[in-house]
């Protein structure tokens, strides 16, 4: 369950010259988090760097960089119990203990909930979408690009990989 599925995917998105841009990450990032990160600090970008990432139909990742902070958040804490390598980096990265098998009994979201606030998307929302059981990653992940404006980029760099 923890290989690499033909849906996983990493997306960088940045804002350069007054608009949104989004690029296609090599998906051997999918399982790397200092790789992400060290990927989002290199692109260029009126305001940082935001990088989402896509694992099969199980959760996401949205990281954000903004000059030397690293904002991270993590969908789903109940993906550390299926041994994917990316969610056990997001908790050893927040210093967050891999919770017991018997105390995750529902979707449970955890990093920095308001790292897309100054953007329009407040915590209750983003929390509200990962817990949305109707939608998988990337689909929870296009409507977080909708909601901060960048749908198009993010619709052209996924489709021009997966599709």
């Amino acid at each position: 369950m923890t290989d690499l599925d033909a849906n996983d995917f990493a997306v960088v998105v940045y804002r350069e010259d007054e608009r949104w841009e989004a690029e296609m990450l090599p998906v051997a990032l999918t399982t790397d988090l200092r790789g992400l990160i060290h990927a989002l600090r290199q692109m260029p970008g009126d305001g940082g760097t935001i990088g989402l990432v896509a694992i099969g139909d199980d959760f996401f990742v949205a990281l954000r960089v903004l000059g030397e902070k690293t904002s991270v958040f993590l969908s789903d804490l109940t993906a550390v119990l299926d041994d994917w390598p990316l969610a056990h980096q997001v908790l050893e990265y927040l210093d967050i203990p891999v919770p017991d098998d018997d105390d995750l009994d529902q979707v449970l979201p955890v990093g920095d909930l308001s790292i897309f606030a100054d953007l329009g998307l407040d915590e209750m929302e983003l929390g509200a979408l990962s817990g949305d059981l109707d939608l998988y990653p990337d689909e929870v992940l296009a409507s977080i690009a909708t909601r901060l404006g960048f749908a198009q980029p993010f619709e052209r760099a996924v489709d021009a990989v997966i599709g």
